[in-house]
């Protein structure tokens, strides 16, 4: 199971830290909890936070100001790390901060000597919420997904792969399209190999074209970005969602960069959305 290796009252609730093996990943794992205080009196609905690049589930618990808006909403927010990690976990050679640690980009890797470890879908999807709704007093079954930037990405792709599993989905400046912007390049060929027709089965462009089903979808995504242009691209999702009429809500927020300052800005927000869909 997993053991608790922080713990901190926090608005009326308790913010967590739990340690536990990973089947999946074949290493120790670290994730975060958010209890709201509604969760003493039962089961609560539970939103997924996927992180960036380079970092752990401690930047968005100590960044976001998420908290207070999940303790008004009554719901419980579980933060897992962006990848594998520990002895024997393989990282980029040259030591880049966008692949390997930190760089899981929540994929199943298929390539050595990646898929030995990095397989943070099956992680995400299957292994973590598994355990989570067994260890804690969350309803799996009103579940939402969010994330920033890769992680936005992972909510995004995971989401519209999953529509039983997510009531509903947003994002704060997600890689829209990693088939077609440099880090999406170099990870998805890395883990998944040449073969681009893999990459696009963790292309949110791709995906929301293929899926019947439509989740309510956020983005916001910040005017300043650095990376809007290159890495980002959130006009290819617009195109492609339009293409087929799926409705997503795609808000730029002018003079926002791409910072957790972005995120805590409009987090309260993105928790009201998900609190009307999932029935807080």
């Amino acid at each position: 199971m997993a053991e608790v290796i922080d713990s901190h009252r926090c608005f009326g609730g308790e913010q967590r830290r739990y340690r536990h093996h990973a089947e999946t990943l074949g290493c120790d794992m670290v994730f975060s909890v958010f209890l709201p205080p509604q969760a003493a009196d039962g089961p609560v609905p539970v939103l997924y936070y996927l992180s960036g690049l380079t970092c752990t589930d401690e930047n968005f618990v100590a960044k976001a100001g998420a908290q207070q808006h999940a303790a008004e909403h009554g719901i419980a927010i579980v933060a897992p790390d962006t990848s594998p990690r520990g002895d024997g976990v393989p990282d980029d050679p040259e030591g880049s901060w966008d692949f390997g640690l930190g760089a899981g980009f929540y994929v199943n890797a298929t390539q050595a000597p990646w898929n030995t470890h990095y397989r943070m879908y099956d992680y995400v999807v299957d292994e973590l919420p598994t355990l989570v709704n067994e260890l804690l007093p969350v309803d799996g079954s009103r579940a939402g997904i969010t994330g920033h930037s890769m992680g936005g990405h992972g909510a995004l792709t995971i989401g519209l792969r999953n529509p039983a599993r997510f009531r509903s989905v947003s994002a704060f400046s997600p890689i829209c399209s990693p088939a077609n912007c440099p880090w999406g390049h170099k990870a998805l060929g890395n883990y998944l190999g040449a073969d681009t027709a893999a990459w696009l089965e963790h292309d949110a462009c791709h995906l929301i074209q293929q899926t019947e089903e439509r989740l309510p979808i956020l983005i916001d995504q910040g005017g300043n970005d650095g990376f809007l242009v290159e890495q980002l691209k959130p006009e290819l999702l617009l195109k492609a969602a339009t293409d087929v009429g799926y409705p997503v809500t795609l808000r730029v927020q002018a003079g926002y960069d791409h910072s957790y300052f972005f995120v805590a800005s409009f987090i309260g927000e993105h928790l009201a959305f998900h609190a009307a869909n999932l029935g807080s």
